[in-house]
């Protein structure tokens, strides 16, 4: 079975959608061709297009933005329905990850990429939407299945299951087996506090931002 996997996180480098696929590779890849493809570095070549076109299997995951498809992805996956595909029994699988603590969030992107599946005439298989998405590769010294990492153990082995076999499966909406309140707090003191001040603003900027 040939299986593609299109990374949608428009960051160059290490993001949540990358970390969570290369959880899920090992559980899919034993006897089935894996092509990974990162559109945030360009568009890709035609040969790549190509084999998407031609897969039995396509996982699109992505961060959301706006409750929405990040723009660039909608591009690409505009791009994929002009070009069609070689069969109709391709299934699509989705993975999307949000900065809200409740998964429930990627819900109206999952209805999005529905739709877009009835439109290219293609199977929906499934999709998984994590909540606290920052916070998931940070995770990664916390052994799989154990504390905060429970419920995306739990989600990944079903996910991969449904994959390996070609099923559809229920849509999973799951957040970290942590107090959101906790959750809350080490978000503004790790990532928002930060940010704000590298970008020169300061914590009562951002709270009258939000008024």
């Amino acid at each position: 079975m040939e299986i593609s996997i299109i990374n949608g996180s428009p960051k160059p480098g290490h993001s949540t959608s990358g970390y969570i696929i290369d959880l899920i590779v090992p559980r899919i890849s034993e006897g089935n061709i894996l092509e990974i493809y990162n559109i945030s570095r360009g568009n890709l070549q035609e040969g790549q297009f190509v084999k998407i076109q031609n897969c039995d299997v396509l996982v699109l995951a992505f961060p959301l933005y706006v409750d929405s498809i990040p723009s660039h992805m909608l591009r690409f996956m505009a791009e994929l329905e002009e070009r069609g595909f070689a069969s109709k029994n391709t299934m699509v699988y989705c993975i999307i990850n949000n900065g809200f603590f409740e998964g429930k969030q990627n819900r109206i992107a999952t209805m999005q990429v529905k739709n877009w599946c009835k439109r290219t005439g293609l199977v929906w298989g499934q999709a998984i939407g994590a909540g606290a998405g920052e916070m998931i590769p940070m995770l990664k010294d916390i052994p799989m299945g154990h504390g905060p990492n429970k419920s995306i153990f739990n989600v990944l082995e079903c996910f991969s299951a449904n994959i390996m076999g070609k099923k559809a499966g229920e849509d999973i909406y799951f957040s970290p087996d942590w107090p959101r309140w906790l959750w809350k707090i080490q978000a503004s003191f790790c990532v928002w506090y930060p940010r704000a001040r590298a970008n020169k603003l300061t914590k009562r900027d951002l709270y009258a931002a939000g008024k």
